[in-house]
């Protein structure tokens, strides 16, 4: 480390030099002239800084040495708010690059309407609002609100003017004690913060919120008064709103819809990529009339408001021209229904098992040890949403053929494949799960696609049907290969008729792919690598990158999703194994030893390592039941990218 001359402390002693101060950036000068750091411990981690393959900030750096905690920056910056500039900021933080700004800022030389750069970096797609603000409130230590019509305190309104509330871009949302909580557009803009004293005193707490909730707030107060909660609602308007729901959901390809009944509110969340996303919010008094148009257009009880219900819905879109199927679910909560949609055949189509993500050579074990074998039971399990049913699809689809008959127990059918017989369960007429498999056998098929194993009476049917010479397909929810195994054992199915039916458990989950358009090279930390018991050695000819945000991933970093799995194929090795009643740890080092096994973690982290996924969603989002081989190994295994 070099060492600094007494010169240079004396000089620190009595402040930095501002020459010297913007080659460290906006807030490791502030940090320098508040004396948190010495500009010894600052030339240090530029040094180290300069040095890192990939870009990493510099506040980042101080914090990973010590130098600095979270806490003491977010002090600063509230310290010196007033003379932070927001695109300065962005930069500093990671969420916006230089080259963005420096695009902004030209747009607002030439801007007529003067408007702030905040708006500018939203507008021109730079930057997502909500990102922005987000940002800004954790970095700043303000409170993020999302603004609604039910969420504000009205009587706060008496005090202040909308036309001052507009003006400024300020509205009060609630009191706290004795201090009035101000939701802002932009904290940092003196002239509001001016405002909002003279109206609330200079106690009052700072919110942030985005520009467009407080616009439509304003405009919604503005238009109705005092009457603003008294919203007509007809048939037509609630047949408006469902419509708009279902071609925004097909517009954002999102695979699920909630909407959710709240104290003073509904919310609208939309599923995509697997994760959840507010959409919008609705006054909570037309609660009644979306579940009743949802309740007729799923064919459910309009007048059962006491019980859980599901239904199905086939949407005519009339964007895209097509057909959706919706599955709908309807559950009952202490503040109403809540009910969930969930979107079928979205993209027109199965996925064949090329396409699911998973490695080649895993691929053709899979293909030729366990689809190719003409009788025994193929388990794919894992949690929901892991895409168990996309899997499980695609191997119906490679087995279907003229000289093969396949016969199915699903609840619902999600995708119709010529040539396969498929039965969609539907309890309310008799015709349950039960039932439906006690006829199958009688139906000479020689594949049985059990839709899902979830009682002691469909696993030892599925058994049974193999040990009669059928090939039998079916899910499970359990969290890796070897839990399926497990859990089989817990229904009490006996170990030796397990170990002689069952051929092979896949395990997978969804991981969201990095965005082809922003992603960019990223440098694990030595605490990520330490999390997968990795040195810096271990990664040596890896591609790890990071999703930066763009408007074509809506500024998430992440675009699309892949599979990760986990093929266990039995082997008499670990047939043996479950028939001595071993342990869960003894058939995975078994497994893994002589069967091939290759974990979930590990598939993963060799995705990670191609710079398909992000290696923090891996740490996550997955088990880790130990530590991963290391990466070459693993390339030899499971071969070149998927």
């Amino acid at each position: 480390m070099t060492t600094m001359s007494p010169n240079d402390n004396e000089k620190h002693a009595t402040g930095a030099p501002p020459s010297a101060e913007p080659q460290f950036g906006l807030i490791a000068s502030l940090l320098l002239r508040e004396e948190v750091v010495t500009l010894e411990k600052l030339t240090y981690a530029k040094r180290i800084q300069s040095k890192l393959p990939s870009a990493r900030k510099l506040i980042d750096i101080l914090q990973e040495l010590g130098y600095v905690t979270a806490e003491q920056i977010r002090a600063i910056l509230r310290k010196h708010q007033l003379n932070i500039r927001i695109g300065e900021l962005l930069v500093e933080l990671g969420y916006l690059r230089d080259s963005d700004l420096q695009s902004a800022l030209e747009m607002q030389k030439t801007d007529e309407t003067r408007k702030r750069i905040g708006e500018i970096l939203v507008e021109g797609g730079f930057i997502e609002e909500r990102r922005l603000k987000e940002a800004l409130a954790l970095q700043l230590g303000f409170s993020f609100v999302e603004l609604a019509f039910s969420s504000i305190d009205r009587s706060l309104l008496k005090v202040v003017p909308l036309a001052i509330c507009r003006k400024f871009s300020i509205i009060p949302v609630r009191r706290s004690g004795e201090a009035t909580m101000v939701a802002f557009d932009d904290p940092l803009d003196a002239k509001s913060r001016d405002a909002a004293s003279n109206y609330f005193g200079k106690d009052y707490t700072v919110a942030l919120a985005m520009r467009s909730d407080l616009e439509e707030l304003l405009s919604t107060l503005e238009k109705a008064g005092e009457k603003a909660a008294a919203v007509v609602i007809d048939d037509n308007t609630v047949t408006g709103i469902i419509n708009g729901l279902l071609e925004d959901a097909i517009r954002d390809d999102a695979s699920d819809i909630h909407i959710e009944p709240m104290r003073e509110r509904i919310r609208v969340r939309f599923r995509r990529d697997g994760v959840m996303m507010h959409h919008r919010d609705f006054p909570r008094d037309i609660a009644p009339q979306l579940a009743t148009r949802i309740k007729v257009m799923s064919s459910t009880d309009i007048a059962e408001r006491r019980r859980h219900q599901d239904g199905r819905i086939l949407y005519e879109s009339t964007g895209r021209g097509i057909t959706i199927d919706l599955r709908v679910s309807i559950f009952i909560t202490i503040y109403g229904e809540k009910i969930v949609l969930r979107l079928l055949n979205r993209k027109g189509g199965m996925l064949s098992l090329k396409e699911i993500g998973m490695a080649p050579r895993m691929l053709e074990r899979f293909i030729y040890e366990a689809l190719d074998t003409p009788t025994g039971v193929m388990i794919i399990t894992g949690p929901t949403g892991s895409g168990k049913t996309s899997t499980l699809y695609g191997c119906v689809n490679y087995l279907n053929s003229m000289s093969t008959s396949i016969i199915t127990a699903e609840e619902p059918v999600e995708y119709v494949i010529d040539g396969v017989s498929q039965c969609s369960i539907n309890p309310r007429i008799g015709l349950t799960f039960e039932e439906t498999l006690r006829h199958i056998v009688r139906q000479d098929p020689d594949i049985i696609v059990m839709g899902e194993i979830r009682d002691q009476f469909s696993a030892e049917t599925a058994i049974q049907a193999a040990l009669t010479g059928h090939k039998v397909l079916t899910t499970f929810h359990t969290e890796d290969s070897i839990g399926g195994l497990i859990r089989l054992l817990n229904m009490e199915i006996e170990a030796f008729l397990i170990s002689s039916t069952v051929v092979c458990v896949l395990a997978q989950r969804l991981l969201r792919k990095i965005c082809p358009n922003c992603s960019e090279p990223y440098l694990p930390t030595p605490l990520e690598l330490a999390r997968l018991g990795y040195g810096p050695q271990d990664i040596a000819g890896s591609s790890f990158s990071k999703g930066h945000g763009c408007p074509k991933c809506r500024f998430t970093g992440f675009r699309g999703r892949t599979g990760v799995f986990e093929l266990l194929v039995l082997n008499e090795l670990v047939k043996d194994s479950i028939l001595a009643n071993k342990t869960s740890y003894e058939i995975r080092r078994l497994s893994t030893e002589s069967a091939g096994l290759v974990s979930l973690l590990e598939d993963a982290v060799l995705k990670a390592a191609k710079g398909i996924v992000s290696l923090e969603q891996v740490l996550k989002d997955l088990p880790r039941l130990g530590k991963p081989r290391p990466l070459v190994e693993l390339r030899r295994i499971l071969g070149g990218a998927s």
